[in-house]
Parts: C-alpha cells; structure tokens; sequence
C-alpha cells in the first residue's frame, strides 16, 4: 500500500507535468511538419494580411509565396537577392536586397520595387540583412558584412557592422548602433516600444527601449544567444535561430525549443488563416508545426 506522503509526492509531479504540459506554447500533439523542400537555402518569411507567408530562397534569388491553401508558388525573380522581408501595415513587402546592398519596398499586387536605402553618409551599406517595420511606418534594419560570391563591389565601406533606422518618410536614414559585432536578427514589440537585436558571432540578442525619433536606449542584455532570425508572439514571447527554434518569454527565460531536422535555421514567422502557425525557414526546407499563440499583432 502506497503511504500517504509518497502519495502525495506522486499526484504532485503529476500536477506539475500536467501543468507543463498545458502552458506549452505548441498546440497539444502538434509535430513540426516538413511542408516543401529541394530550395537551396530558405530565408527571411514574413506574413501578410491574410496570413499568407512569403519567404525567400535567397540563392536562388527568389521570394517564394506559400498561400493559406497550402500552396506553394513563386512571387517574384529574380529578386535582388532578397534576405530579410518584413510587411508594413499599407501591406508593402519590405526587402533586404545585398544583391546591391539596397533595402528594398516592394508593392506586392505589381511586383515592383523602390529603392529605399543603399548609402549611409554616401558609403555603401554592407548588405541589409534583416527588417522590421514599426506600426508608424520606421523601419529598422540589421547591416552586417557577409562577403557574397555575387557582389561586383570593392571592400567594406562603413566603419561598422550596425542597426539602421529609416524614418517614416523614407527621406533620414540614422545608425542607431555602435557597439555590435555582426548584428543580425532584428524584431520588435507590437506597441513599438522595445527592439530585440540579435548580436550573432557575439552570442548575445540584447533589448533596447525604441525613442519617437527613432532612436535606441537602455541597452540590457535580454540572453545569451545570437540569431539569425526573430519573430514575437501574442504573449511577448520572442523566438531565436539558429540551430532549431529556441523561444524566450519576455523577461529573457527559456521556455521552448523546437527542433528542425536541417543543418541551420535560418527564420522564422507566424501566418496561417488564425496566424497561430509558426512557419520555419531551415536550409533546404520549410517547415510548420501548430501553436497555442498566435502572432502579435504586428509583427
């Protein structure tokens, strides 16, 4: 017979694993799910209105669109060799073109594109890597320095590796880092106010408290991991890459790993009709597994 105090011990842990269980921020019984494959190497996947994600294939140059039906098609290509693409509120598809170093704003129901930036103080970028757009239209984006095998250009041009912000009017582009190694993933909250940058050969992903004019303050460390890719969720939660999906909760402690079956992770969105999807760009393939969350608002 079973004493009472071990009993007790017993219907407690299994609480406990209940409760686990049930706070897990994947759906109950969901698995990653392998939805396409035989790209080269999958980048950047961004959610549109309607939930559908468009994502890139970035030696291949080309961004490809998986619709909301689950089907799969190519949006546009050649495509400047797009990285990092990020939706504005008007619905336009931000780019981080390296091809030519430019950021790029791509009107979706035409396929053309504007050139929003490709010099700071009359340098050359180093290769815009990672977008995101805050409600009021700022954009910032990362600019580390990747030596590419297509680049004509000469070398590095800009003094560092930094995060950039473009005004709302496209008109004033400001460095708003001086302290980054190789700043890579970028992503921010949906009131606008704290920007995630990830510091990828440094390892760290830090928090910063987003100004009116654009500006970063109060630098803290949010965790020690750097990646190449973020997203955030309904709840505040911000998802790293890298080697599969690692989630922090918004005070910068570990609640999830999911791991993908790829050699790099590269980026990660949530889309879908709900957006409660969270869609993983993983080297050749893209990859999908259902949530208890859903995206934020603006993501």
């Amino acid at each position: 017979m079973t004493s009472y105090p071990i009993m007790c011990l017993i219907l407690l842990s299994w609480a406990a694993n209940a409760w686990s269980q049930e706070s897990s921020i994947i759906a109950p019984g969901a698995k990653l799910e392998k939805l396409a494959g035989g790209f080269k190497f999958t980048e950047g996947p961004s959610m549109d209105a309607e939930g559908n994600v468009y994502f890139t294939d970035q030696p291949n140059d080309r961004i490809v669109k998986w619709s909301v039906d689950g089907q799969q098609s190519t949006f546009l290509e050649p495509a400047g060799r797009a990285n990092g693409l990020c939706f504005d509120d008007q619905g336009r598809l931000w780019a981080c073109a390296d091809e030519l170093n430019e950021l790029w704003v791509i009107d979706v129901a035409t396929g053309k594109h504007t050139v929003m930036a490709q010099k700071y103080q009359g340098k050359l970028l180093n290769g815009p890597n990672d977008v995101w757009v805050r409600p009021d239209g700022g954009v910032y984006f990362t600019d580390p320095f990747y030596k590419r095998d297509y680049w004509k250009r000469g070398p590095i041009e800009q003094d560092q590796q930094a995060a950039y912000y473009l005004s709302p009017d496209g008109k004033t582009l400001t460095r708003v880092t001086d302290d980054l190694h190789t700043p890579n993933g970028i992503i921010g909250t949906p009131d606008g106010k704290t920007l995630y940058v990830s510091d990828l050969s440094a390892s760290k992903t830090f928090a910063y408290d987003i100004q009116a004019d654009g500006s970063l303050q109060n630098k803290r460390l949010f965790c020690d991991l750097g990646s190449d890719g973020m997203t955030i969720d309904d709840e505040g939660n911000v998802y790293l890459t890298g080697k599969g999906v690692t989630v922090f909760d918004k005070g910068g402690k570990q609640i999830e790993h999911i791991d993908v079956p790829e050699s790099w992770t590269a980026n990660v969105c949530f889309g879908g009709r709900d957006k409660s999807t969270l869609f993983i760009t993983a080297s050749t393939g893209l990859y999908a597994v259902k949530m208890q969350v859903k995206a934020a608002s603006h993501q």
